[in-house]
Order: structure tokens, then C-alpha cells, then sequence
């Protein structure tokens, strides 16, 4: 490789035509032989004189020049020559490069388009471009939306609880929308109101695609219906956005499912790998009765590992959302783990003109004080979700605070570097709070019946989301550690897990630790990346859905995996692939006031997108999928 010109002047090689030759004056007077002899000779020793200053000076000046600019370099590089980041042509860069320049930390795939159904992608594009076509999509997200199938944390068992009476009705809605789909692939209700469409592919050996959303909703809070702009169920399109609550969440991935399906059968599309949709129907109410059906019935129809790729909502929205003209989608790899502890403390009740020294209230305030003044500790680890969607953001967000991108850099393999981000992200970007560490937050407190009366049994549980980095168990460790002096302070005994840890006084009072609801769910594992595995066709299908959009201007698209905070229907799908993606093909500026709040709305062209995207990730599956 040629050497690149750091800027200097190139010098002229010693000894040519210039150096050789000596400037004499010209004489104008006679001189004898000899005195023009002397008189050369001293020009020329004086010239020779001069010629080896100035060559010594040369040498001198480029060898400071040459260490001045290592040292800026080193300066600027890890400790470990090995640790820099190679940039296209060898030179070492920090950031932020282009974001069609090859990455080592945050390698970017390739736009996938099909090229086997090129004509049928193409004439879909233009399909998905009708007016007409539009508002009738439009019409049926709208009539979704007008079923209020919400689902509430206290239902009971299907059958037995008639506030699932309201997905039957939605289920008539859907058939008679999409009498297409639900004739032409095999359709399995389980527990019920559980969805599985089994569209069957003609190569038996390729290993089905799942596609998953849920049916059900948040409930409205019946105090926040009037200061909705329109009414939350009522599905309205006022010409730029379509209201009510599960436009965002998540009624329009599937029904923009359903649209995708329907626009393929109508073109005469058959499929040579199999496709599978999963619709549950009480995600927000942890899924037991849905996706936690769902998962055993298709873990026997397909077998252990017998999914290629799951795709399900979650995910950030894609954006320009580090300023520039670089979009930057987000999929997520892996969730956070889950888990509620409840602390139960039983203490003498009485009279409360005769209290004791501290109630069971006040022992529970103790408690509770104690656990958040010790909030769980940050980590920042190498090849987590966390880490990998800060070194894309180092990599190629053209705004991004300089500090951070050179201490991403040096992270790779400073261990000290490592630590200082940590530190950063949390200082400059408040999110990294939850992101980092396992969160820890006390959303329910029971305790007393009557204001005269000692409380004699009072509880609270604290609901925690697991980072990627602890386990259950862990927790469960860490928990005990923090309620054991204040037990020891007050003299009580503990049971922490169903395992006695302390022995206390029986009249001062006892504390239970428990899983409260018996939902404890590690953090998952993670999606791989690599060259051949199914994440790349997913990857590429944003990338060239997004480039191929109309109105793309964007220089181009990072896509930049990251951690899922919440929990989806996915925690019950493990078992049937490792290839599990959480994400919404959605704009972040097209979502009118996100989700699980009042004024929830999605921008209708823009949603109009995600059926563009589903309708490319089957296609793209047919024939780049391993």
C-alpha cells in the first residue's frame, strides 16, 4: 500500500541537478589565476558549509514533524494497537464514518431486495401506493381498533371469565375483513381465542417463519376518555392519523399481517417456506393465557428449535434520532429478565392508643427505604445489547458527545476504558439508569384495616426488571442481603424464598419473601449475529425497505441492535429458536403520543410501511434465508 502524505512538502532528493550546483557572482573585474582560485575555493567550501546547515535542519524539522504526529496519535488510540478500529483503507478512525463504511464493533448488513420475486415485490410496491388501496387498509385498522379487547391483570381462566367474551367478536371482525386468509391457510384457535395461521410451503425441509402480535389492548382509564382528541375506540382517520388505543400497540402489526397476507394470496403467491402467524391475546397482561398456550402447541406442531426466525413487536422506532441525515433502526436481540418480590411482615396488632415502638407499617417503610438506597449496580458488558448499540451509535451517529465515542473506542479491549464509559453513559443519556442495571420499583403496598387498630399483616411488591448481565437468583441473593440487617435491627425473623435465614424474636414480628405472583422469568438469551445467521435477512429487509421507501433521502441506514427493557409474548417462544427479533417497522415521528397513554395514534402512511416491510422479510425469506 502507498504511504499516504501526512501533509508535508515533499523534499527534493539530495544530490540532483539543484544540490550539485554552486551560484557564483559574475565577475566583472580582471583577477589574476590564483586569486580567482582562492576566491572559488572559499565560495565553495562557504557553499558546502551552507548546504550541510540547511540538510541538518531539514532532517531535524521532519523528525520533529514525524513525532509530533505520532504522539497526537497515540494520543487518540487504545493501548493495545489491536484494539483500534480499522476503518476502509487501514486508517484508524474513531468516527463518525459513513454509514456505507465497513465497522468491526458494529459490522452493518447488506440492503437485501428479492431478486426470485422481483416483478411481484414490485407490483405490490405500487399496489401499497393506490390511494384506494390506503383507505381501504385504513378502514381496517379503524375497524380493529373499535373492539375494545382490553385485558385486565386480574382475569380469570378462559371459559370461566366473561371479559373474554369481547376477542370472540373480534374474531368474527377479522374473518369477515379477511375471508381470504382465514380460507386459504389452516387456521388453529388455541385456548380458544389464541390465533395460529399456518400458511404451508412447498420445501417441507426450509424451517418455518414465525410472525407474531397480540390481540389484546391496555384498558382505557375511564377518568382519561374526554381528553382524548378523538374517542380511544373509535378508530377514526382524520385524513393523517388513525386514533385509538392499539394503533400503536399493537393492532396495527397484525393487521398489517393480515394485509400482507391477503395482497399475496390475491397475486397468486405460493410460498416454498412455511409461514406461521401467532396472535395471543393478553400480552399486557403477562400472556399466561395467550402466548403462554401458544408456545407449547407450537413447540409440539414444529419441535424443539424447529423455527427459523421470530419476529415480534418491540424494538425502538426508526429515526434520524442522532441528528444528521443517517436513519438509525433498532431491533432488539434480547429482554430484560423479570421478577416480583413481595414483602409480607406480620407484627402484634392492638390498640393504636397503646403502639409499639414501630408498626408493621413503619417496619415495611424500613424496608422498602433500605432497598432503594441501595439501588442494584451498572454494568456495562462487552457483546451485550447495552454495549453493541453504543458502539454503533460511536461508529456512525453524526451527533454523538466526542468523549463517549472515544472512550467506545478505546473500550474494546481497555478494560479501565470500559468502566469510564459505563460511567459516561450514565451521566450524559438518564435512560442508561434502566438500561444498565436491574431496576428495582415498589408499585404495591397493602397494609391496615382500621385507623384504630395495629396493623397485623402488611405487604408490598417491588417489581424488577433483570439486566442482561444478573439472573433470578442473583436477585433473590441481593433482595435478602438488603432485608437482613434491617430484620437484625428490629429483631425479626426471615424467610426469605422459603428458606429460614434468620432467626428473630417471635413477638417482634416476622418477614416472607416471595415471588409474588410466580412469574419469575430470566433475561432471555441473545439473537446471534453472525454472517449466517437469520438475523442478516432481517437487517437487510430494513435496510432495503427503508432505502426503497418513497421520499428516501437519507444518506443511509445503521441498523443497531439493542435491549428490550419490557417483556413480549417472545418469553414463551424460546424453546423454538434462537433466532428471536423483537421490532416495529415504524418511524418514530409516526407514532402521534406512543403507547398505554391517552391520544394514541399512528400516522397512517407511515404504517403503511410495516406492510411494505413484512411483505419484503416473506420474500426476502423465500431465498436468502438459510
Amino acid at each position: 500500500m502507498a504511504s499516504k502524505n501526512l501533509g508535508f512538502p515533499k523534499e527534493k532528493p539530495l544530490g540532483g541537478e539543484h544540490a550539485s550546483q554552486t551560484i557564483l557572482p559574475v565577475s566583472t573585474s580582471l583577477y589574476d589565476n590564483e586569486s580567482h582560485a582562492r576566491f572559488q575555493d572559499t565560495n565553495w567550501r562557504r557553499s558546502k558549509l551552507f548546504q550541510r546547515i540547511l540538510y541538518t535542519l531539514t532532517i531535524a524539522c521532519s523528525v520533529y514533524g514525524i513525532l509530533h504526529i505520532l504522539h497526537a496519535h497515540s494520543a487518540h488510540a487504545p493501548f493495545s494497537s489491536e484494539a483500534q478500529r480499522p476503518g476502509p483503507t487501514g486508517v484508524n478512525n474513531i468516527g463518525p464514518l459513513p454509514p456505507d463504511e465497513h465497522s468491526d464493533v458494529c459490522p452493518q448488513p447488506q440492503a437485501l431486495y428479492p431478486s426470485k420475486h422481483r416483478a411481484l415485490a414490485e407490483a405490490l410496491d405500487e399496489l401499497y401506493a393506490e390511494e384506494t388501496y390506503r383507505l381501504e387498509a385504513y378502514e381496517a385498522l379503524g375497524g380493529a381498533i373499535r373492539i375494545p379487547t382490553e385485558s385486565y391483570d386480574d382475569l380469570g381462566p378462559v371459559g370461566e371469565d366473561k371479559r373474554w367474551d369481547v376477542f370472540a367478536k373480534f374474531h368474527e371482525y377479522l374473518e369477515k375483513t379477511y375471508p381470504r386468509v382465514f380460507t386459504t391457510l389452516n387456521v388453529t384457535k388455541v385456548n380458544t381465542y389464541g390465533i395460529v395461521l399456518h400458511w404451508q410451503g412447498s420445501d417441507k425441509s426450509a424451517l418455518p417463519v414465525l410472525l407474531a402480535a397480540h390481540q389484546d389492548v391496555v384498558p382505557v382509564e375511564p377518568a382519561t376518555a374526554s381528553d382524548w382528541v378523538h374517542p380511544p375506540y373509535s378508530g377514526f382517520y382524520d385524513g393523517e392519523w388513525i386514533w385509538g388505543r392499539g394503533s400503536c400497540d399493537d393492532k396495527s402489526d397484525l393487521i398489517a399481517g393480515l394485509q400482507t397476507i391477503d395482497a399475496l394470496l390475491e397475486r397468486g403467491f405460493e410460498p416454498t417456506r412455511t409461514f406461521v402467524w401467532a396472535y395471543g391475546f393478553d400480552e399486557e397482561a403477562s400472556g399466561r393465557q395467550g402466548a403462554g398456550h401458544l408456545g407449547p402447541y407450537l413447540e409440539q406442531t414444529y419441535g424443539r428449535d424447529g423455527i427459523a426466525l421470530i419476529i415480534d413487536e418491540g424494538g425502538g422506532a426508526y429515526g434520524a434520532q442522532y441528528g444528521g441525515d443517517v436513519i438509525f433502526a433498532v431491533p432488539s436481540l434480547s429482554e430484560k429478565g423479570y421478577l416480583d418480590i413481595r414483602i409480607e411482615i406480620s407484627a402484634q396488632g392492638g390498640h393504636s392508643s397503646v403502639p409499639p415502638k414501630h408498626t408493621a407499617i413503619g417496619l415495611l417503610s424500613s424496608v422498602i427505604v433500605a432497598l432503594e438506597s441501595e439501588p442494584h449496580a451498572p454494568a456495562l458488558v462487552r457483546g451485550g445489547g447495552p454495549y453493541n448499540a453504543t458502539q454503533c451509535a460511536a461508529t456512525y451517529a453524526p451527533e454523538y458527545p466526542e468523549r463517549l465515542r472515544k472512550l467506545a473506542h478505546d473500550a474494546v479491549e481497555d478494560d479501565d476504558a470500559l468502566a469510564q464509559l459505563r460511567d459516561a453513559l450514565l451521566e450524559e443519556f438518564p435512560r442508561f439508569e434502566a438500561i444498565l442495571r436491574t431496576t428495582q420499583a415498589v408499585d404495591l403496598v397493602q397494609g391496615g384495616v382500621k385507623v384504630n387498630a395495629l396493623p397485623e399483616k402488611v405487604s408490598a411488591v417491588v417489581n424488577h426488571r433483570i439486566a442482561e448481565h444478573s439472573s433470578v437468583s442473583e436477585l433473590k441473593q441481593q433482595f435478602a442481603d438488603v432485608v437482613l440487617p434491617v430484620a437484625s435491627r428490629y429483631n425479626l425473623s426471615v424467610e426469605a424464598f422459603g428458606t429460614n435465614v434468620s432467626a428473630g424474636v417471635p413477638s417482634a414480628g416476622r418477614i416472607v419473601l416471595s415471588d409474588a405472583f410466580g412469574t419469575g422469568l430470566e433475561p432471555s438469551p441473545v439473537t446471534p449475529q453472525g454472517k449466517g445467521d437469520s438475523y442478516q435477512v432481517l437487517a437487510g429487509t430494513i435496510k432495503s425497505t427503508l432505502e426503497s421507501s418513497i421520499g428516501y433521502a437519507a444518506s443511509g441506514v445503521v441498523v443497531a441492535p439493542l435491549l428490550q427493557l419490557g417483556n413480549t409474548d417472545t418469553r414463551y417462544y424460546w424453546n423454538l429458536t434462537k433466532n428471536i427479533v423483537r421490532y416495529k417497522h415504524l418511524r418514530d415521528v409516526d407514532r402521534h403520543n406512543g403507547a398505554h397513554t391517552i391520544n394514541e395514534a399512528v400516522r397512517a402512511k407511515g404504517w403503511i410501511e410495516s406492510i411494505r416491510f413484512m411483505t419484503k422479510l416473506i420474500l426476502n425469506s423465500e431465498e436468502h434465508l438459510q
